[in-house]
Parts: C-alpha cells; sequence; structure tokens
C-alpha cells in the first residue's frame, strides 16, 4: 500500500478529509486510505485506528458484514451500486444506513479506488414508520366513527319508523277527517325522512354513487306504499353521478317527496301507471325529474294550491341551488329540479293549471 500518490490522487484526499458528508476512500484490498471527518463523528471513530485498516475492522466489528464486503467487491469489478440499504448494529443500537459506491478513475488499473458515502437514515425511517403508524391509528379511529355513524344512523331510522306507526294507528282512531288527514301526512313525511335515512346508512359517508341510493330509495318507497305492483311501479334511470353525502341526502328527499306526492294524488280510483325518477348530470349542472302518467294537475284553483311538500321540494331545491319546473305530461305530471351549475336557476312560472298540491 506504500504508492506515493500524485497530484490527483492528493486531491481526493484533501477533498475525503475536509467533506461534510461521512465519505471513505478505499483501495482495492478495501483498506482506508481516508476518512471524513463527519464520518468519523457520525460513527465514534478514531482517525488512526481508521486509515489503513480494513473496512470490516471499523470500530467494534460492526462493519463486518458481509452484504457490505460483497457489495464493495461488486463494485471493485465494474458494478454500478447506488442507495443500497444496510442495517448497521452498533453496540449503541441498530442504525440505518443507504450507501453509495463508485470507482475513481486515475488510469492506474493496478491500484484502483473506490469512494464510498454513507447516509444515515435512522431518524427519517423512525419518522416515517411513526407516520405510517400515526396514520393507521388515523384509520382505524376513522373506521370506527363511521361505524359508530352508520349504527347511529339505522337506530333514528327504526326510532322514525316507530314514530311514523304511531302516528298512522292515530290517524284510524280518531274521527275527524281533517285531523286524519293531518296525521297521515305528518305520517308519510316521517317516513319519508326515515327511508332517506335508511337508505343513506347503507351509503360511503363521504361520497354517494346516486344510481344504486336512488334504486334501493325507490324500492323502499314502493314498498311501503304500492298495496299491487303490478298496478304502479316505479323505475329509475340515472347516470354514473357520484355526489357529496350531504347532497345525496337532499335529492333523496326530494325524491321521496315527490314520489308519495305522485303516488297519493296522481292515481285515484285504483289506477294502473307508472313513476320515473331521472337524474343526468353535465359538469356542474344537474337535473332530478320525477314523471308520471296519472291524472296530471288539478283543474281546480283550490286544489292547486301548494302544499307542505311543495314548500319542502322548494327549500331543498334552493339549498342546492337549483330551481323546480312543473309541466303537464299529458298524461301525467312532471317535475324537474334544474341546476344550471352557475347560478341558481329561478323556478319557471307554473302553467295554469298548476301541479296538484304536494
Amino acid at each position: 500500500m506504500s504508492h506515493r500518490p500524485d497530484s490527483s490522487l492528493s486531491l481526493a484526499l484533501a477533498v475525503v478529509a475536509s467533506s461534510d458528508s461521512p465519505l471513505l476512500l478505499l483501495d482495492g484490498e478495501l483498506r482506508v486510505i481516508a476518512v471524513s471527518t463527519s464520518f468519523l463523528r457520525a460513527f465514534g471513530i478514531d482517525r488512526d485506528r481508521a486509515v489503513g485498516q480494513p473496512v470490516t475492522a471499523l470500530g467494534d466489528g460492526e462493519w463486518a458484514v458481509p452484504q457490505l464486503t460483497s457489495l464493495l467487491t461488486a463494485t471493485l469489478s465494474g458494478a454500478v451500486i447506488e442507495s443500497y440499504e444496510m442495517d448497521l448494529r452498533p453496540p449503541g443500537g441498530a442504525r440505518a444506513l443507504v450507501l453509495h459506491a463508485q470507482t475513481l478513475d486515475y488510469g492506474d488499473v493496478d491500484n484502483p479506488r473506490l469512494l464510498l458515502s454513507v447516509s444515515d437514515v435512522t431518524e427519517a425511517r423512525l419518522t416515517a414508520q411513526h407516520d405510517a403508524d400515526s396514520l393507521k391509528h388515523k384509520d382505524n379511529q376513522l373506521r370506527e366513527k363511521a361505524i359508530l355513524l352508520r349504527e347511529v344512523q339505522h337506530r333514528v331510522a327504526n326510532s322514525l319508523q316507530i314514530i311514523a306507526s304511531v302516528l298512522l294507528q292515530s290517524a284510524r282512531k280518531v274521527q275527524s277527517d281533517e285531523t286524519r288527514a293531518y296525521l297521515k301526512d305528518a305520517h308519510n313525511r316521517v317516513m319519508s325522512i326515515a327511508t332517506v335515512q335508511q337508505q343513506l346508512a347503507t351509503t360511503s359517508l363521504e361520497a354517494v354513487m346516486l344510481r344504486p341510493y336512488l334504486i334501493q330509495l325507490c324500492q323502499s318507497l314502493a314498498a311501503s306504499m304500492i298495496r299491487d305492483p303490478h298496478q304502479l311501479s316505479v323505475s329509475v334511470t340515472c347516470d354514473d353521478s357520484v355526489v357529496d353525502a350531504n347532497v345525496s341526502v337532499s335529492l333523496g328527499l326530494i325524491v321521496t317527496e315527490l314520489v308519495i306526492n305522485a303516488l297519493k294524488h296522481g292515481f285515484p280510483g285504483h289506477r294502473h301507471g307508472k313513476i320515473l325518477v331521472d337524474y343526468e348530470s353535465e359538469g356542474e349542472a344537474w337535473t332530478l325529474s320525477v314523471r308520471d302518467n296519472g291524472v296530471g294537475m288539478p283543474k281546480d284553483a283550490e286544489a292547486s294550491k301548494p302544499g307542505l311538500g311543495t314548500s319542502i321540494v322548494e327549500a331543498l331545491a334552493n339549498q342546492l341551488c337549483a330551481g323546480v319546473r312543473v309541466t303537464d305530461a299529458h298524461p301525467g305530471t312532471a317535475i324537474a329540479i334544474i341546476c344550471s351549475g352557475l347560478t341558481p336557476l329561478d323556478a319557471a312560472p307554473r302553467p295554469e293549471p298548476t301541479t296538484q298540491a304536494l
């Protein structure tokens, strides 16, 4: 090893010794020619006990790692080794290292030189692991909260259904036709909220796919309000829209109000018919419509006065920055909730005669 360094090697020795990064300059026998002060300080090694020693003899023997010897030998043979990860286990505790090895070309093939840079990534690995553990803990907490929230939603829906049943029983017992009508309307309102709540409990808490949501909602409404499915039916057409859970609640309540209204007023005398719920969107704009082929809008002005359902639908539409448009479908009635995606669309003037009260 008693080679007089030429000017290039002298420069390399000076650069290594003064480097702020942990560096080792090795010869062809993997002995240390030069070592940076930062390496000595980082790994608690004496310079006098490093220079001239095999790299595997550094420290208390913790550098005698077979993978390290194989890495350096392969580099001397011409392999390019970058970002090789290795665990070092000194007495003070394990450390995670990233190694980069490369040969230096001096034009002297008989005396190869190898530069080894060492990066200690122990803290970064611990931080990453801590972040991963924290993220996993947060995910577990969110999952638990989601389960609890769904359970609450189910219980709220069940409670609302019980209240609706009590209202219906009360309606059957009272003598006053007016009071009976009010109780039945209250029953329908509670059932509509219960149905939406029940369907929401089975969907995602953040994003809701509208097609299965509306299909399940209308199936529930039909099962609870249509005695003969051969007489009346409710069908849904919907694109692949996905909306926020809060938006789905408003849309679900609107659909529930309009479907209940159509079932209540559109098919008197056990008429046969169909109700179609349709939703389509384009960008930020969307249209929700409920159309039936029933008797259509009433002819007398008294029956056409807006009811509670009308106020509910219009209020929900306003929350969604949408307008309500009512038309005579010939036969039946078509009600559309239209959002332009830019500004709230003013409800179009109702034609004469207007729709039946919801």
